[in-house]
């Protein structure tokens, strides 16, 4: 994978926080973030099973030249899920409403960081890569809350207050996996370096029948795109 490099002459453009966790859809929301910001990513070590999509999070922002954080919130801030529990098994097939593998706040959590991060860098976009269509079913991926998100960050912000307001993005809202992908495609996404499984192993390696696995397999199905995930 060959990193983009910027060319000291290109104009400066706005800058943007993306939320980067190393999967499908971050990777996705970062490759349309880079076409028109200067992009901090952001990553984080929540004590999450797979720590492989760290690693993916930072060759992805290496490839797209971009400063990458990694911010570690305290094991044990977000149990209660198959993700964080290792004494909760992630379920092989998709459960009817709220899954185990739902993380208590992690989104509310993660948008608060990257609030904080925006402010102090004086910008005034996050991106981030939350899909309502095919989704595990997480409440906080809905546009409804990113809506009240972005209208409670703009009344306790210094930045809001004083008139720059700040704008969540979510370009994959609607958008179904094969779609994503599709457009991932015409983007030149490396998305053999992506890391989406809920348990993959330390080479990144994916299960290949969790929920997150099965969507992405779907997914390239429905794209007509040759998968190229690798699987233990």
């Amino acid at each position: 994978m060959t990193t983009i490099s910027k060319s000291p002459d290109q104009p400066s453009k706005p800058q943007a926080v993306v939320l980067l966790s190393g999967g499908l859809d971050s990777a996705t929301v970062l490759a349309i973030a880079s076409q028109d910001f200067d992009c901090h990513a952001l990553s984080f070590d929540y004590g999450q099973r797979s720590l492989s999509e760290l690693k993916a999070a930072k060759q992805l922002a290496d490839y797209y030249a971009v400063s990458h954080q990694l911010i570690k919130i305290d094991t044990g801030v977000m149990l209660g899920s198959a993700l964080t529990d290792q004494s909760i098994a992630v379920p092989d097939q998709h459960e009817e409403g709220i899954p185990v593998t739902y993380v208590p706040a992690r989104n509310t959590l993660f948008l608060s960081h990257a609030l904080a991060v925006a402010e102090v860098r004086s910008s005034n976009n996050i991106f981030i890569g939350v899909n309502a269509v095919d989704y595990s079913g997480y409440p906080d991926c809905r546009l409804e809350f990113i809506d009240a998100f972005e209208a409670m960050a703009n009344l306790a912000t210094k930045a809001g207050v004083e008139g720059n307001f700040l704008k969540i993005h979510t370009p994959l809202i609607d958008k179904s996996k094969a779609e994503i992908i599709a457009l991932g495609i015409q983007l030149n996404v490396d998305y053999s370096v992506t890391v989406s499984c809920y348990q993959a192993n330390e080479q990144g390696e994916a299960c290949g029948h969790c929920d997150s696995c099965q969507l992405r397999s779907k997914g390239f199905e429905n794209a007509f795109v040759s998968d190229p995930t690798r699987y233990f």
